[in-house]
């Protein structure tokens, strides 16, 4: 009889893996859910039989018996934006979410944990609530950042395992992953202060987010130490038409800029474009600094100088953060901050 075609052409069982490595079915199913108490040799006969006879597990009957999906949930927070198309548009093309989705399964992918990605904002919280409660998914990678958004607390308030992709921006007993948001806006100041650079702005992040405030102090607070104090500055949206309006404005309103920090790559690729309809050479009249080293970098003309943060490390962190909680419900949540390095490119 072949073993991968069981008895009467059924798929093998698990009687046939426990007859195949001399062991009893109950020590198969300790073997197949993870059991601690499995002697060595005896966990690799099993599973030898089990490659031996083609055994695949039951999953929805595994799960009954270990209470794990296998699955965990990147739920993606924008709650200033309509659930629309414009909403997933922005999800799935802006490079931030593609890097934190790439890094996150990379670390998830070994280990047989499947990643379901969520986008929701502010009028679609009590489905992502309820999806959570009812145990679909084993723990949360939570991008949110936004001041007013309730998300972050509602999931702590679940009980499930949770990360958080950056500084909750309310205080919050939660595990999260960032970078040195302030470190990086000062390498942008000095590297346009070392090229020569004397009369600068900047393009800040949503202000409702930490990260835009730290990008936004972090710049500001290296020029005032070094006698600048006067720093033109607008509030942007991290978008690509967000950034050409703004540099449009800023350079109206001061035409002498000669160096700009842009709080990222993408409002960095419009204020590009903005800067060169106006008819300043890049970086000869103006240098431009952004931040994020996405894709967005590369597409830029020329190519952009930015402050690089290691989205897809820190998205793996993420996920070895969340599934050390799994593992241990009762941990201590844990805050990792990455360091920022500068990339310089064309620009500046």
């Amino acid at each position: 009889m072949n073993p991968r075609a069981g008895r009467g052409g059924q798929h093998p069982t698990m009687d046939q893996v426990a007859e195949a490595a001399g062991v009893s079915r109950a020590t198969v199913s300790r073997v197949i859910n993870g059991a601690p108490s499995v002697d060595a040799k005896i966990r690799e006969m099993v599973q030898r039989a089990i490659a031996e006879t083609g055994y695949v597990p039951n999953v929805a009957a595994r799960s009954l018996v270990t209470r794990k999906s296998n699955s965990v949930a990147l739920v993606i927070s924008e709650p200033d934006r309509p659930y629309d198309s414009s909403f997933l548009n922005r999800i799935f093309t802006d490079p931030y979410f593609g890097r934190v989705t790439a890094g996150a399964t990379s670390a998830l992918r070994p280990h047989d944990i499947h990643l379901v990605i969520i986008p929701t904002d502010s009028t679609d919280h009590h489905h992502v609530l309820r999806y959570l409660r009812q145990g679909h998914v084993d723990g949360v990678l939570l991008i949110s950042s936004h001041e007013q958004d309730p998300l972050p607390r509602q999931v702590h308030e679940l009980g499930i395992p949770a990360v958080v992709s950056a500084r909750p921006a309310s205080p919050l007993a939660a595990s999260f992953v960032d970078v040195d948001q302030r470190l990086g806006a000062r390498l942008a100041a000095e590297h346009l202060l070392a090229r020569g650079c004397r009369r600068l702005a900047t393009i800040s992040g949503p202000l409702d987010m930490p990260a835009g405030q730290d990008r936004l102090d972090g710049f500001r607070s290296y020029l005032a130490d070094r006698g600048c104090t006067d720093v033109p500055w607008l509030e942007g949206d991290f978008t690509r038409h967000g950034g050409e309006e703004c540099a449009r404005r800023l350079l109206a309103e001061h035409p002498d800029i000669d160096g700009l920090f842009v709080a990222s790559d993408l409002m960095a690729e419009g204020a590009l474009r903005a800067v060169q309809d106006l008819g300043r050479r890049v970086p000869e009249d103006v240098a431009v600094v952004g931040f994020d080293d996405s894709s967005a970098a590369l597409d830029c003309r020329p190519l952009l100088t930015t402050v690089r943060q290691p989205v897809e490390e820190m998205a793996a962190e993420m996920a070895e953060v969340l599934m050390a909680h799994i593992a241990s419900p009762g941990r201590l949540p844990r805050s990792v901050t990455f360091q920022p390095t500068l990339v310089i490119r064309e620009s500046a």
